[in-house]
């Protein structure tokens, strides 16, 4: 079966580092364009265009994009490729706000193509499985502690601290993407602490109080933070009703679990996606999941403002 021909737009850190690698590794895709609105250098094989508008023109037999860009301007871009009548898949957050990822899909489906939102952090073996290990359960306590340095993962990108830029939950979002996977019901929002920089509009660190709805004595907690140097913290620590304990680490690729030897998945987040994205053309399936998306916004919604010392990159 021939390859999937595959354009990234938007090809910055995040594809330059993870997109383009999984795809060259891929049986299912072939990368042959990227768009990045400057002077990008594309990988061997691949035409660069300064912008997405080109590629689409110029790379007919185009059959799918890869949105890389920051999330304001996706709901426009994704109309604009399926409408040229190619598939799409959405970096995390898929769009710039929880209404446009309805309409991404809405559009999708209109148009006959494929759309699917990923969520990296859920493709980790370990976090599979937790969820597996948590079916059916009652969780009754919960910590999400992730705490990383934005200098060293975002360097010089004000927009990510500015205003629709989402802040501490670019990378937050994952943890809760998390969450959605594994928690055997839902979660939602009850309170949110949200910390933004004297001259920022984005949050660069959040405490959240989660909760079901439905268990009284459940403590779910999350604490977020973009200023922590050092070794980076990203972990999820569950205890169920029954005495089950587990802890999900180094962004849910490794798994503690009570009486049983440590799991590491492979690192392969990336070429699952392309995985699965493979399997959901071959279907002509989309997957546009937002809940995630929704606890973000959600937390925006009911966050309490603290303001916190100015930051510079």
């Amino acid at each position: 079966m021939a390859k999937y021909r595959i354009g990234i737009i938007g090809y910055g850190k995040i594809a330059h580092d993870q997109h383009a690698p999984a795809i060259a590794s891929s049986p299912n895709f072939e990368l042959v364009a990227i768009s990045n609105g400057g002077d990008a250098v594309a990988p061997a094989g691949a035409k660069a265009f300064a912008g997405y508008a080109d590629m689409l023109k110029q790379v007919a037999d185009l059959d799918a994009v890869a949105i890389c860009t920051p999330p304001g301007p996706r709901r426009t871009i994704a109309s604009d490729c399926l409408a040229a009548g190619k598939n799409v898949l959405l970096e995390k957050p898929p769009a710039g706000t929880v209404t446009e990822v309805t309409d991404i899909a809405l559009a999708a489906k209109a148009a006959g193509k494929v759309a699917f939102a990923t969520y990296h952090a859920q493709h980790n073996a370990a976090v599979k499985r937790a969820a597996d290990k948590l079916a059916g359960k009652q969780v009754q306590s919960l910590q999400v502690t992730w705490k990383e340095d934005i200098r060293r993962w975002h360097p010089g990108q004000d927009w990510i601290l500015a205003a629709g830029g989402f802040g501490i939950f670019d990378p937050g979002i994952n943890a809760l993407s998390i969450l959605t996977r594994i928690m055997p019901e839902p979660v939602f929002i009850e309170t949110a602490n949200l910390y933004f920089p004297a001259n920022r509009q984005a949050p660069i660190a959040a405490d959240l109080t989660l909760g079901t709805g439905f268990h009284e004595g459940e403590q779910l907690k999350a604490n977020f933070d973009w200023r922590q140097t050092g070794p980076q913290t990203w972990e999820i620590d569950i205890e169920t009703v029954d005495g089950l304990k587990l802890k999900l680490s180094d962004g849910g690729a490794r798994l503690e679990t009570d009486g049983e030897p440590p799991f590491v998945g492979p690192p392969d987040e990336y070429p699952d996606i392309y995985r699965e994205f493979g399997a959901l053309l071959d279907q002509s399936q989309s997957k546009v999941e937002a809940a995630p998306f929704q606890l973000v916004a959600d937390a925006f919604m009911l966050g309490a403002r603290t303001q916190v010392d100015a930051f510079e990159f």
